[in-house]
């Protein structure tokens, strides 16, 4: 059976087709195999993909870029005002939440966040049933290892809403790890992988155990202030530098103009992964006048040195934060569209002069192969055979604890479920109480990385009889892939036992 895998980005979109055996990543209609996360609102039409983005130089006010940075958020989240603050498409709030005003010719419409994910997810299934032939519903979705309960439900119902039946949602840093085949030929002994993803807009690091096929999170760092637009613009600059040059007419403050030079900067960019130069032309860019340039990519690295330091430290960081030097780790899995320049690669390599890098597949498709050799094997194998085999797909973003008393009678926590725990997993946990007792309270607490514990829920253990020795309590807490906790809570002496479920532990 034939299923997709989606990588959404902050910037761009790809899709793949899991089928006969082997994942893929299909091109659009326009003939490309990454598609702009860019969306414009015109008369009666919608237009997704590339035409927006270029269309966006007479149409910005109408274009809508970034949606993912605020799907699931409320109008008054930093994020939200930060991205309030950067688009050109107008947002405003309704209800406390995010809306995006679109100007029409003859009417305005207020568009939510989660419709013009809905957009780019059709486009998406779109391109994917276009190769196939047929129509397909059956996908995994991919989502930062950071995103919230809020946003990963949004970002799923964006996707039921574009006609998908998603599968599962699976971390991105696990995606990639699927597509390179990391830890799935031997089962045995332990090794440490880091993934490097350098997307459009952001950077993200994470370091992971690789032990018997499965991935655990050992820790990860995002930075929103880094991406191949930074790169862009910096390029763009140059460029504008070069017609007041040349022109003497300095186009730094025409808007119109300068993301004339971002688009043609961005296509440079591009070329310049793998060619010694790139030209640069746009057409009419100020007063009627032609601009033809060429930039090397020497010119280029020396443009943007200071910004591939900046893209580098992270990594220096998440080594130390996670108690681990270069020389712990085993393997470094690229992904993300900017993860293709060399200089960067080669930075990267210094850092780890033992380690081949993993780069056999464009970093920008990596993920959405990864989601969809995920997709494949959900649709086409023995759903208990797959528990057993990648349970380590989802891992747990919380600490799930236990409040016990000790012999003084203060308040301990245990650690029933640590925070990257492969999903489903299940802990057996036998409690002691003094057996004079007719009842027991059990309270089940979830902590996010070092905040406060937050109780979830308690079970009380109610009519017990008495004895001389302890009550001993066998404690089960088992948490699905979707979050959701099922406790239960049996004495052994009388069978007494109660049960809950909890929804989601996000």
């Amino acid at each position: 059976m034939a299923a997709i895998g989606v990588h959404f980005g902050y910037s761009c979109a790809c899709v793949a087709v899991f089928k006969d055996g082997r994942a893929d990543v299909v091109a659009n209609d326009a003939g490309d195999r990454v598609t702009p996360a860019f969306v414009a609102y015109r008369d009666n039409e919608q237009i997704v993909g590339i035409a927006a983005k270029q269309g966006r130089v007479r149409n910005a006010a109408n274009t809508v870029v970034k949606v993912k940075q605020v799907l699931g958020r409320s109008f008054d989240d930093p994020e939200t005002q930060a991205h309030k603050a950067e688009t050109k498409c107008e947002v405003v709030n309704k209800g406390d939440k995010l809306f995006y005003k679109v100007q029409l010719e003859e009417r305005t419409e207020h568009v939510a966040p989660q419709d013009v994910a809905k957009l780019i997810f059709h486009k998406m299934k779109e391109t994917a049933q276009s190769a196939l032939g047929s129509d397909v519903k059956d996908a995994v979705i991919t989502v930062p290892f950071e995103f919230a309960h809020d946003q990963k439900k949004a970002l799923r119902e964006a996707a039921e809403a574009a006609g998908f039946h998603v599968l599962r949602l699976i971390h991105e840093p696990a995606a990639a790890l699927l597509a390179y085949n990391v830890g799935q030929e031997s089962h045995h002994g332990k090794s440490h992988v880091l993934v490097y993803k350098l997307g459009g807009t952001s950077l993200s690091v994470t370091a992971l155990q690789v032990s018997g096929g499965m991935y655990r999170v050992l820790h990860t760092l995002t930075d929103h202030s880094i991406g191949g637009e930074r790169f862009t613009e910096a390029l763009a600059q140059h460029l504008a530098s070069e017609f007041k040059r040349s022109f003497r007419q300095d186009v730094s403050g025409n808007a119109r103009a300068m993301l004339k030079l971002l688009n043609s900067a961005d296509m440079a960019k591009h070329s310049l992964s793998s060619l010694g130069s790139a030209n640069c032309f746009v057409d009419s860019l100020h007063d009627g006048m032609d601009f033809d340039c060429n930039v090397s990519r020497a010119r280029f690295e020396l443009l943007c040195s200071s910004l591939f330091n900046k893209s580098i430290q992270p990594i220096r960081t998440l080594l130390d934060e996670a108690g681990l030097t270069s020389s712990d780790i085993n393997q470094v899995a690229l992904c993300g569209g900017s993860a293709r320049i060399p200089r960067l690669q080669q930075m990267i390599q210094d850092l780890f002069p033992e380690v081949a890098l993993l780069n056999s597949s464009p970093p920008d498709e990596v993920i959405a192969v990864g989601a969809a050799l995920q997709a494949g094997l959900l649709v086409n194998r023995d759903p208990l055979e797959l528990d057993l085999h990648r349970e380590d797909v989802d891992v747990s973003a919380t600490d799930i604890l236990l409040k016990e008393l000790d012999e003084a009678g203060s308040p301990m926590f245990s650690v029933l479920l640590p925070s990257g725990t492969p999903l489903p997993a299940r802990r057996h946990h036998v409690l002691k109480g003094p057996g004079r007792l007719s009842g027991l309270c059990l309270e089940l607490y979830q902590r996010l990385g070092s905040e406060l514990p937050e109780k979830l829920a308690k079970i009380v253990l109610r009519d017990l009889p008495p004895r001389e020795e302890h009550h001993d309590i066998d404690t089960v807490v088992t948490m699905k892939r979707d979050g959701s906790v099922h406790v239960s809570c049996s004495e052994q002496s009388s069978g007494r036992s109660e049960a809950l479920t909890i929804a989601a532990a996000s």
